[in-house]
């Protein structure tokens, strides 16, 4: 099995190197507008979210306002990196103490692959309504992502989830001197390619699961947008 660049998580040179100004980052200064948008869009097409699946939290800004918005009775969430896992796991958990002491949460410091075949190993699968999937396919190789991608689509039925392209990888370059050594290059046909015999596009960032739905019962109204 090849493995990619952050399989197994990260140490702390590439936390100090990519998130050196994390307020700046997407998913973290915007976070409040990504959330915004996707209970928004839930809502508009009655779709229920009572449980909440984060693969790969890092350092849980993202999530933690996931479980603000929408309150789930249950969450996981998994990291493999013990730089960012361990303060990240000790907030989330106050957070919850304090805010939500009856939510169910569980953190776990794994890695997506070993995760995947964990879960493939089990009699019973438990499935989550929404997960969150943002900036982590790219540190992943094509065989990593083959296993995971397929584990995911049976654990959630719907996914929040970005990753950069090679196109966007040379803008931030160019345009921000944003330059991420660790992340491999994938063209939009390349990732649409690992993807889409699991999850249909639906919107901008939200799949759903082929395991859940197909066309004829999907809650997402607008079938001119699936693809």
């Amino acid at each position: 099995m090849k493995k990619g660049p952050g399989g197994e998580g990260f140490d702390k040179e590439y936390w100090d190197e990519n998130y050196a100004h994390p307020e700046e980052m997407d998913n973290i200064g915007n976070r409040k507008l990504h959330l915004n948008y996707l209970k928004s869009f839930l809502a508009l097409e009655y779709t229920d979210v009572s449980s909440i699946f984060d693969f790969g939290f890092g350092l849980g800004h993202l999530f933690e306002e996931a479980l603000k918005e929408f309150k789930p009775y249950k969450a996981y969430g998994i990291e493999p990196s013990e730089t960012a896992f361990k303060p990240t796991a000790k907030r989330l958990e106050k957070f919850r103490e304090k805010k939500y002491p009856s939510m169910n949460l569980e953190l776990e410091m794994i890695d997506l692959y070993q995760w995947a075949k964990k879960n493939r190993e089990l009699k019973k699968i438990k499935t989550f309504d929404l997960g969150i999937c943002t900036s982590v396919f790219q540190y992943l190789s094509d065989e990593e992502i083959k296993v995971v991608i397929k584990e995911m689509s049976r654990v959630v039925k719907v996914l929040y989830f970005s990753v950069p392209t090679d196109v966007e990888l040379k803008r931030q370059r160019e345009e921000v001197e944003f330059y991420d050594k660790y992340a491999l290059q994938r063209s939009r046909e390349k990732y649409l390619e690992l993807i889409s015999p699991h999850f249909t596009f639906v919107s901008n960032r939200i799949l759903e699961s082929k395991v859940f739905y197909s066309e004829e019962d999907t809650n997402f109204s607008d079938l001119l947008f699936r693809f």
